[in-house]
């Protein structure tokens, strides 16, 4: 029997995927189809998921503000200046600069990133970042943008830009992170500076409209031929797309330090180039469920075992895996330093 015949024998896995969160052409070559993508399958996907997430957010509606529900509506972020009491804010970036605690790093291109879990242990440690991650009006904005009544990974992260001369970071070309709606968010802790790395969107982008559905179906139709990251499901974006989306440019986030800003980012968005060496530290969240669940709650997640422990969970078992030798994890173990300690390198 071939490699390829034997490669088929993973169709029913194949085809089970096209109803959870994957998104990969080129490792499902169901997904990957150009015959059936032609036939509507991807533009299908984002649509139905699309749907189901207008459904669980009327349900979570509630719990924010019409204002951010309009603005979120309308723009695919909401973005919230002095969004903490001062006094708490403080508190908090006080306790960022002084706290050490187990740290991972990511190189990518000249960029590397920094994250420190929010865990439970860390949270002991910071009860003013623990009274951030408990606040109702944190929480539940995280959760209406995500979809989902579940608990988001929160994270301390730093971005270290132009730390080499290596390739370009790629979280700098606008991109879609994937097919459905999904969340990040980020608390900034200092001044955001419009030449060094802000956050980038493209506003109204999140919208399955029908110009940006034609995009869709004809970036799945040749996703086999694309840059790699575009072909596994991140696609890329250009500013011709963009206007034949009829989509403005892409916004930067030049703001001050306690700023939030919440973001649905299948929307088209970025890391801002830098245009010198600079270092940005931020709380920094992710949601990110199967798309195709109807409900908004049952997460597995937010019980008492497992709640707040993704993170360290998940370095583990790459790590894991890593010691088998089924890869490498991209995330090193960096030490037990602060957010704000030069880079490590390994």
């Amino acid at each position: 029997m071939t490699t390829s015949s034997l490669r088929w024998l993973l169709a029913p896995l194949w085809a089970a995927q096209i109803f959870t969160g994957a998104k990969s052409f080129t490792d499902n070559a169901v997904l990957g189809s150009e015959r059936l993508n032609r036939r509507g399958l991807h533009v299908w996907r984002v649509k139905l998921a699309n749907r189901l997430a207008d459904s669980r957010r009327a349900r979570l509606a509630g719990r924010v503000p019409a204002a951010d529900r309009e603005a979120f509506a309308r723009d695919g972020f909401v973005l919230k200046r002095d969004f903490l009491p001062p006094e708490l804010f403080r508190a908090i970036a006080s306790e960022i600069e002084t706290s050490t605690a187990p740290a991972r790093e990511m190189k990518q291109g000249d960029a590397i990133t920094r994250r420190i879990a929010l865990d439970p242990a860390a949270l002991k440690r910071m009860p003013a970042c623990a009274a951030l991650v408990a606040s109702p009006e944190f929480q539940n904005l995280l959760r209406y943008v995500a979809s989902y009544d579940a608990d988001p990974i929160i994270y301390v992260q730093t971005v270290f830009a132009q730390v080499d001369r290596s390739a370009v970071d790629p979280q700098t070309s606008v991109h879609a992170d994937c097919f459905h709606p999904t969340m990040k968010a980020w608390l900034f802790l200092h001044d955001v500076e419009e030449d060094a790395g802000p956050f980038v969107y493209v506003p109204g982008s999140h919208r399955p409209t029908p110009r940006k559905l034609v995009w869709e179906r004809a970036m799945s139709v040749r996703a086999s031929k694309l840059d790699r990251l575009s072909s596994r499901g991140s696609f890329r974006v250009g500013a011709k797309d963009l206007k034949r989306m009829r989509l403005p440019p892409p916004q930067k986030f030049a703001v001050p330090a306690n700023t939030l800003v919440v973001a649905d980012t299948s929307g088209f968005h970025a890391r801002g180039r830098s245009e010198r060496p600079s270092t940005r530290v931020e709380i920094w969240a992710y949601a990110r469920r199967n798309p195709f669940l109807p409900w908004t709650g049952l997460d597995v997640w937010s019980l008492k075992p497992f709640k707040g422990r993704q993170a360290p969970l998940f370095w583990a078992a790459l790590d894991r895996l890593e010691k088998l030798g089924l890869g490498k994890s991209p995330w090193r173990d960096a030490g037990v330093i602060t957010a704000a300690s030069p880079p490590v390198r390994k």
